[in-house]
């Protein structure tokens, strides 16, 4: 099964709906705690699952469980108080706490997206999200970030 990842920073709509489309994504999972941001552009809440439904025909489903806790975001990102190390095996704790690989049928991310704000995904908690389920779920996930 092929997972996908993909960051709407640094692209336009355009761009983003295109690779979505041309990668045969089915279903966008937004994996940020806060959608909402005025920064996020067209990636905002409820645009996004507007957009996404009519641009490029794809469901869209918001997972704030599988995103960072707030003070463990701002840790990171805000305060930089730690390293990406250090949030990495934070954040993977996290997701063993909240047992999110019970929470979730893998069916759901057969063809899904996983979507955060970070254009690389080499240093955005959507990469440890994939690898976490992957191991979760005794392998089989090939990961594409687009």
């Amino acid at each position: 099964m092929t997972l996908f990842t993909i960051g709407f920073t640094q692209s336009t709509a355009e761009d983003f709906f295109g690779r979505l489309e041309g990668a045969g994504v089915r279903r966008l999972i937004d994996v940020r705690l806060s959608n909402t941001s005025q920064l996020a552009g067209f990636a905002k809440t409820p645009d996004l699952a507007f957009f996404a439904r009519r641009v490029a025909g794809l469901d869209y489903v918001h997972a704030p469980d599988l995103a960072p806790d707030e003070a463990l975001f701002d840790a990171f990102k805000k305060k930089k108080s730690l390293s990406w190390a250090d949030f990495s095996r934070r954040f993977l704790d996290l997701m063993a706490d909240r047992h999110v690989e019970r929470e979730y049928d893998p069916g759901l991310f057969e063809a899904g997206c996983l979507l955060c704000s970070e254009h690389e995904a080499h240093h955005c908690h959507r990469a440890l999200v994939a690898g976490y389920l992957n191991d979760a779920w005794g392998g089989g996930l090939t990961v594409r970030h687009l």
